[in-house]
């Protein structure tokens, strides 16, 4: 499973080489989250409407290593968004991935753009 997990590094807006088109707005629920696939990732789509954000990351948990992280609780913390895992509650920030409970275990993330009301995310290859 570690081999899964090195899969997945944090793309910043200005590393964005390729722009893929993951579904129009209306597919991804408001103040939460859903899945997409990019080649052999499985992505979470976060539409944070309370502060009008997109944000992207991993979908694979990388404490259980299971693919729930598109199903965990969206909020803040003192203004951070983040995630909370729904296996075990740990916390992740949407901007750079840190865990927000101290620990060790970080996740990737992803630019988003919405252009003509359609969803894109930004990726190395």
């Amino acid at each position: 499973m570690e081999e899964l997990l090195n899969t997945y590094k944090s793309v910043t807006l200005e590393g964005a080489r390729t722009w893929v088109q993951v579904g129009h707005q209306s597919d991804f629920p408001q103040n939460g989250g859903a899945c997409i696939k990019h080649k052999n990732k499985q992505i979470a789509v976060y539409n944070f409407s309370l502060t009008q954000s997109w944000y992207a990351c991993q979908n694979l948990c990388p404490h259980k290593m299971e693919m729930v992280l598109s199903r965990g609780m969206i909020g803040d913390l003192d203004g951070i968004p983040k995630v909370a895992c729904p296996l075990h509650k740990k916390t992740f920030s949407l901007e750079n991935g840190s865990n927000l409970n101290g620990e060790n275990f970080k996740i990737a993330v992803y630019p988003v753009k919405i252009k003509n009301e359609m969803v894109y995310i930004g990726f190395e290859d």
